[in-house]
């Protein structure tokens, strides 16, 4: 699947907050995704009531230590909604596939769907499979019906010779049967083809199966090139009819094929809010979705939405052509429709359809990612409501005069004192501002001094900043006294007339979720709130995305620092100088044994330059 599944509004990182996620679950049928507080997928899972299974895992007595285990890492829940229970079925399959959820694997095969399976052998079938994958090969899939599988075989026999035969019938073979007559095979078990030549057929049905037609094409043409120059003028004809075969295949695939490759635009409005379901039809199957809330000025047409949508998500250099759909159907009709569709054809290198008013098994789609829109916007009102809900909360707790609509926290993130970052993420009503967060590469400080690093931070951030320009309400500090102490010392220096609230976040003992206490500028008093209090609960979100968001950029400039040769460190060696000092000494220990005269016999080095790198491996 393409990044695209349908992501809700919800966050990740989001201490999970079930009663309030619950009361906005719909009791229609769909698929579930389960994240822990690495926003990885733990668990996706399907219901005939999304309610009433989601509420299940929830209750006090849940029975099963797997259940137990998997419920404590949750931190965030998305739904895709679908019509029926069958949909649900192939949707959750999809995503466990592509997913691979730990949580999932003990639990499940794939014995309910049919597959496509290219052996393990000396000459590999290609051949339909059901049940657990205990055969040795490759599979593709999953197919949604036994008869796309055979419809699938079908076509492969047309375009590549492989043998679809069982293994007892393919063993007892002394002449060729009636499929190499046909040109559906081309025997290799009685030694009509080369072992090499078979392999190079089977290759290309591989990557037929994984959607690289252009590929197979470009690699049978070559060889039919090579083949003609070559003399071989009947293995040259072979490879012609093969490509004519192929290209006329992708022709009737784009004009039969309705749901060979299709995107459908679900569109849900709410007065001045509206939700836009991308969902993605492969192959019969739905791949994944995704929801997209775009700001609305006032007084815009519901068409004027949606025909920005298709100009903003498919036009432009970002989006690949494989991300084009050559049909798209459309919710309503839109002014520039031919226009779109000519500018959409012209960018993807292939006619491009866009469908309003459709029937049959597009209709379907259309009212199901229709149906995904409305959710999804009704959960991302959810999410809004408990975010501002929280925040009164928290107004509460600390009894401003004016109510927070802005929070900023800061946190450091280092290996032993490398690579050190600073991060700082804002929060406001609504939940995370992430075009305001900033991450600050802290330099000139010594090494693992978390104390200097902080300051260094804050210094950043407002020591340039007037008063009131854009500044927060409260400032969280992830860390203890000492940090917090160091942020009242900066604002006590700096010549702001206003200062944000500064409250310490300090974990607990056992570093457990829950027992996080805050810790008051100045007086330097602690407060613990209660482990069910939504302010809490906030504070955590707010905490643990300032931390992912430093660690994130901490992991990032280490993988930098690990992947640069020490030969980039000399002065005058570039990564051009560098390859070719590797390339003709044959690696790093060669160039640090390498002397003076050696080195100025690679190309580009000059004498000085090799003294220079000789002087910096012998010092």
């Amino acid at each position: 699947m393409n990044e695209t599944e349908n992501k809700s509004a919800i966050d990740p990182k989001t201490v999970f907050d079930h009663q309030g996620f619950l009361k906005s679950v719909t009791a229609q049928s769909g698929v579930y995704r389960m994240y822990d507080e690495q926003q990885t997928i733990i668990y996706v899972g399907k219901a005939k009531d999304l309610k009433k299974r989601l509420s299940s895992y929830f209750r006090k007595d849940l029975g099963s230590v797997k259940t137990q285990a998997l419920v404590n890492q949750i931190q965030a829940i998305d739904v895709t909604v679908t019509h029926t229970e069958g949909e649900a079925l192939i949707l959750e399959n999809n995503y466990i596939k592509k997913y691979q959820p730990k949580y999932n694997i003990l639990l499940r095969d794939d014995k309910s769907y049919p597959y496509l399976v290219i052996t393990d052998h000396k000459h590999p079938k290609l051949g339909a499979h059901r049940g657990g994958k205990r055969i040795k090969g490759e599979y593709f899939g999953p197919f949604p019906t036994a008869g796309a599988v055979w419809e699938s075989l079908r076509l492969m026999q047309k375009l590549f010779p492989i043998r679809q035969c069982e293994d007892s019938y393919y063993r007892a073979r002394s002449r060729p049967c009636l499929q190499y007559q046909l040109k559906r095979c081309s025997a290799p078990c009685v030694d009509k083809i080369s072992e090499q030549d078979y392999k190079q057929q089977v290759n290309l049905a591989r990557m037929f199966l994984q959607g690289k037609n252009e590929q197979v094409i470009s690699t049978l043409v070559s060889k039919m090139e090579q083949a003609s120059v070559g003399l071989e003028f009947e293995q040259a004809a072979n490879f012609r009819d093969q490509i004519a075969t192929l290209r006329k295949v992708q022709q009737q695939q784009f004009v039969t094929g309705i749901t060979a490759e299709l995107d459908v635009v679900g569109f849900y409005r709410l007065k001045n809010q509206a939700c836009i379901h991308l969902l993605f039809v492969r192959d019969q199957k739905i791949l994944g979705s995704k929801s997209y809330f775009p700001n609305i000025p006032a007084q815009t047409s519901d068409e004027e939405i949606v025909q920005a949508f298709i100009s903003q998500h498919y036009l432009g250099q970002a989006v690949e052509q494989s991300h084009i759909a050559k049909e798209i159907v459309l919710p309503i009709a839109i002014e520039s429709q031919a226009e779109l569709a000519k500018l959409l054809s012209e960018q993807a290198e292939h006619d491009v359809k866009l469908s309003v008013n459709v029937r049959s098994e597009r209709s379907r789609y259309l009212k199901l990612a229709t149906t995904n829109a409305e959710n999804a916007l009704n959960v991302k009102n959810a999410h809004k409501e408990s975010m501002q809900a929280r925040f009164a909360e928290l107004h509460k707790v600390f009894e401003l005069t004016q109510p927070i609509e802005r929070i900023e926290c800061f946190d450091i993130s280092h290996t032993m004192g490398q690579q050190t970052i600073a991060s700082c993420v804002v929060f406001n009503t609504e939940g995370p501002l992430k075009s305001d967060y900033r991450r600050y590469n802290v330099v000139g400080i010594t090494p693992g001094d978390d104390y200097a690093a902080m300051s260094f931070a804050l210094n950043k951030r407002y020591g340039k900043v007037k008063d009131g320009e854009n500044m927060p309400d409260i400032i969280f500090i992830d860390g203890g006294k000492g940090q917090l102490a160091r942020a009242e010392a900066f604002f006590a220096e700096s010549s702001l007339t206003k200062t944000p609230m500064l409250i310490g976040v300090a974990k607990g003992e056992s570093r457990k979720p829950g027992l996080e206490t805050l810790i008051m500028a100045g007086s330097h008093q602690l407060i613990s709130l209660p482990a069910t209090s939504g302010a809490l609960h906030l504070v955590q979100h707010v905490r643990d995305e300032s931390h992912r968001f430093a660690i994130a950029g901490h992991r990032a400039k280490r993988g930098k620092v690990a992947k640069k040769s020490t030969i980039e460190d000399i002065p005058g060696i570039g990564a051009k100088k560098r390859q070719a000092l590797l390339k003709y000494l044959g690696g790093l220990q060669e160039v640090k044994k390498a002397s003076v005269d050696e080195l100025t016999k690679v190309p580009g080095i000059s004498t000085e330059l090799a003294k220079t790198i000789h002087q910096h491996f012998q010092a």
